[in-house]
């Protein structure tokens, strides 16, 4: 009985590390595969993208043309209520790690299991900036004005909306600063749907270099080396 039971253990351990592994693997593998390659850069819009190591974001202008994420994220949303502003920042996540998580030091056993495995709810957090400074953790991006829409309905379409058509505003005091809020927002976070795959997917719908899956940041900055801001 006691052989059969670590027979079981054994194999479970195995099963676990088989499958990080091959996570690992196909993490690598797909985040070098180049898709949208031949991009038309003749454009004359900017958009930026942005890590904090771990977390990506896509960042955008506030206002263009008939654009304005103003009227949709409420700078009065923000503690700072600064309006001033001209660059908008959009990342999506899982809810848990966003509003229980300031620091890795506080992440829970919980938290993380939920987040694996698309047990939680997601949320997208929503960041104003009044400029975008060089960085090498930022990287501009060229695009054109029919892309910028492609890339603002993605982005519009991840939200959740209430019966009037906005957007469901986080009411909590887990906020990163004074410019930043949270918004209740459409999937579930989990192992192959993360915060990176979500922002590759959206240089994917507008048209621009992302790789073909990846779930890690650094997989989408491979193929955004070269930082011209």
């Amino acid at each position: 009985m006691i052989k059969r039971v670590l027979k079981i253990i054994l194999f479970a351990i195995l099963a676990i590390i088989s499958f990080i592994l091959i996570y690992v693997f196909i993490t690598l593998i797909f985040s070098i595969i180049t898709v949208n390659k031949k991009v038309d850069y003749e454009s004359n819009i900017d958009i930026y993208i942005h890590t904090n190591g771990v977390h990506t974001d896509i960042v955008l202008p506030i206002k263009f043309d008939t654009i304005d994420w103003s009227k949709k994220v409420k700078y009065s949303d923000t503690k700072g209520n600064d309006t001033t502003m001209k660059y908008i920042s959009f990342g999506w996540g899982d809810r848990g790690f966003y509003l229980e998580t300031p620091t890795w030091a506080d992440l829970k056993f919980s938290i993380a299991f939920n987040a694996a495995f698309g047990l939680g709810k997601s949320a997208m957090h929503v960041t104003y900036y009044k400029d975008i400074y060089k960085s090498s953790d930022t990287r501009k991006i060229n695009i054109s004005k029919r892309q910028l829409y492609l890339i603002n309905k993605y982005i519009e379409d991840s939200f959740v909306k209430n019966e009037k058509g906005g957007f469901i505003n986080i009411k909590t005091d887990m906020v990163y600063g004074k410019d930043d809020a949270f918004y209740e927002a459409i999937g579930r976070y989990w192992l192959f749907k993360t915060c990176n795959t979500w922002t590759n997917t959206g240089l994917k719908t507008c048209e621009q270099k992302a790789c073909l899956w990846t779930p890690i940041d650094k997989g989408i900055f491979y193929h955004y080396k070269e930082n011209n801001n």
